[in-house]
Order: C-alpha cells, then structure tokens, then sequence
C-alpha cells in the first residue's frame, strides 16, 4: 500500500508547552508536509510570547483564543477543517488538560457530521505516560527521531518554565522510552478516539 502524506493538524492544547512536550516532534514532521496549527488559551505576555516562538520553530501556526470551552473550539473546526485533531487524554491527571479534552471531545461529532471533517482525532501522552486509569495506551507509536531536535528546540523556546531541569529530561526520557518500543531512537504516543464510532484507518496521523 502506498503511503499518503501527512494531513492537516489541528493540536488544542491546555499550556503554551504542551504541543512541544507531548508531540512536538509529529507536528514538526507534519508541518513539513501540511498545515499546522497549535490552539491555546491566552496566559500572560511572557508565556504568549513563548508560546509564538515554540510554533515558529516547529512551523506551525499559533492560534491563541480567549479561552478553550466546547463553543470555540466547535468553530474553530468549523473554520479550519483540519483532516487530523490532537489534543490530551480525557483522563489526563492534570485538570486543565481534563478540561480542554473534554471540551475538544465534545465538540468533533458535530463538524464531522456538517463538513466530514475531521477525519482522524488523537489524544497524546501525559506526564510519565500515566493517566487516572493507568498507563496511556498507544495506538499510533510515531517515529520522532528526524524531528526530535526540533521538538526540543521549541520546549526550551518556553524559558519561563522549569524546561531543564524537569520538562526537558522527562520528554527526553519519554521519547527514548517510546522509541523503543518501534526500534528507533526517539518516539512519540498517541492514541486513537472514535468519531461517531469511526476509528481512523491510517498508517500514520
């Protein structure tokens, strides 16, 4: 089977960090191939303007809004018709992210039905892979090892946070963990939700 390149992504993240930690290297290789754009709630101007650079190194688009609750996020798939959305596990043990998961689940359904997209709906990995229900379970294992550099470039664009001495180490370990579960050096989990009890058929995200 001949492989189709990389779709359209739309990542709807909690934190300014959280694309970059949890799948900065996937949206990098994809932003080589399709349009990205990474979603966050406003935070400060310190941590906005981190947030503007982290996309700038992965090559993606940075699309800030007030807050991420069902409404807005239901538009903004609307607007963009992202072939592919990522965002946290709804079990994540980090509240905000419960939160954003929650409101990005609750939106899909109607979109698909309206536009057809999106096609295809992730939810990535969580601090030592662990969730309120156990160790994330991975559907999709991306080989992150081309755009792992990339990945930690951007983290550490978010200086304002503790990058070295935890995020940093912990994606570092993350990705090798990952990695060797495929045989590559680097990386990254993601797992597959149904849309309207579709699950995506795709050899990659």
């Amino acid at each position: 089977m001949t492989a189709s390149l990389p779709g359209s992504v739309l990542a709807v993240f909690a934190h300014p960090d959280d694309a970059e930690l949890w799948a900065g290297a996937t949206l990098a290789h994809h932003a080589r191939h399709a349009g990205v754009t990474i979603t966050v709630p406003h935070h400060d101007d310190v941590r906005d303007a981190e947030a503007r650079k982290g996309a700038a190194v992965l090559g993606a688009d940075l699309h800030q809004v007030p807050r991420l609750d069902h409404a807005t996020v239901q538009q903004l798939l609307l607007d963009m018709r992202p072939e592919i959305v990522i965002t946290h596990p709804v079990d994540d043990v980090h509240p905000e992210h419960r939160a954003v998961a929650s409101a990005v689940l609750a939106a899909v359904p109607e979109p698909r039905i309206s536009t057809g997209y999106p096609s295809r709906f992730y939810t990535c990995d969580t601090y030592n892979s662990l969730t309120l229900d156990g160790p994330v379970r991975a559907d999709v294992i991306v080989d992150a090892t081309a755009t792992f550099d990339t990945k930690l470039a951007a983290l550490h664009e978010h200086a304002s946070q503790p990058i070295e001495q935890h995020f940093g180490p912990m994606a570092e370990t993350l990705g090798r963990l990952w990695g060797a579960r495929i045989g590559t050096r680097y990386a990254e989990a993601f797992t597959a939700v149904p849309i309207l009890g579709c699950l995506p058929g795709a050899t990659h995200l």
